[in-house]
């Protein structure tokens, strides 16, 4: 017995006639007799008894009638729920985000969530190489990070989608009392100063152009320490053993009194922000709306 048969049995099982229930299917009534007499001769059972014109519902009928229902609400709720999930308003957005772009995520999120609350979110965290890990392994759909992407194979397998830049700030130790003097300083001023570096073995770009910019203005920066963890750099800064180049949207993580922030006044210092996704994979519905807020929030 298929679903379409018992969609045709409740349709009988309401009428309790066969010409009305023919009607009501939009089908003659010669088929839909034959389709009940193949019910009965395969369940082994009468569904119906006949008074007069009408037909009543055996016991077994009126317990296959009852399961019909509640088989047929499920698969309806059941399709619903599929055609939801292409659609993008059920199921679930499983995104990636490096550390220093955490912070952009909780806005985008919450719109998100004020568009499509049935759509439960999950987020990975990790660098460029772990990004390009999950998104490979279906773990994630897309992930939000600094830019150029560092894929372990180059980013060429990638759609990057670059979202408005985020300026980079100098951070210091407040007990260095510099930031109550002043809340922005030339870059020329970090020639001297002990600075400590966002840098892993694998994810260098980001470090690359703070030094490239140092170099630009003439001197070589004076690192004092390397790091691949955000965290740990701004305890090494409340720590008062040196000052960090970051991103400034990273800073919103970190509401912390034992730390300044310095505007950079003399260079356009921007750190570039993008989400990405594999070129080559379908991009779900949930993902194409976040996609849309990340761009228009």
């Amino acid at each position: 017995m298929d679903m379409r048969q018992l969609r045709y049995f409740l349709a009988i099982a309401k009428e309790r006639q066969i010409t009305r229930a023919a009607r009501s299917l939009n089908m003659e009534q010669p088929p839909l007799s034959r389709q009940l007499h193949i019910m009965e001769q395969d369940l082994g059972v009468k569904l119906f008894d006949r008074v007069g014109r009408h037909l009543t519902l055996t016991q077994a009928g009126y317990v296959l009638e009852q399961r019909a229902r509640s088989l047929l609400h499920q698969l309806d709720e059941t399709l619903i729920e599929i055609k939801e999930i292409d659609q993008g308003l059920r199921g679930v957005l499983a995104i990636g985000s490096a550390f220093s772009c955490i912070s952009l995520l909780p806005p985008k999120i919450s719109a998100f969530r004020a568009k499509y609350p049935q759509v439960k979110i999950q987020i990975l965290e990790g660098d460029h190489f772990i990004l390009d890990e999950y998104m490979k392994s279906n773990a994630i759909g897309l992930g939000i990070t600094r830019l150029p992407f560092e894929a372990d194979n180059g980013s060429e397998d990638y759609v990057i989608l670059p979202l408005p830049p985020d300026p980079f700030v100098l951070v210091i130790p407040r007990r260095w009392d510099l930031g109550q003097i002043q809340r922005s300083i030339r870059i020329g001023d970090l020639a001297d100063m002990p600075l400590l570096a966002l840098k892993s073995d694998k994810t260098k770009r980001l470090h690359e152009k703070i030094v490239n910019e140092c170099r630009r203005f003439l001197f070589e920066p004076n690192i004092v320490c390397e790091c691949s963890s955000v965290a740990i750099i701004i305890s090494l800064v409340v720590a008062g053993i040196g000052a960090t180049i970051l991103p400034k949207s990273v800073m919103s993580s970190f509401p912390i009194d034992e730390i300044d922030m310095l505007d950079i006044s003399d260079t356009s210092f921007l750190s570039e922000v993008g989400v990405v996704w594999l070129r080559d994979r379908y991009l779900s519905q949930h993902a194409r709306h976040f996609i849309n807020i990340l761009q228009t929030h």
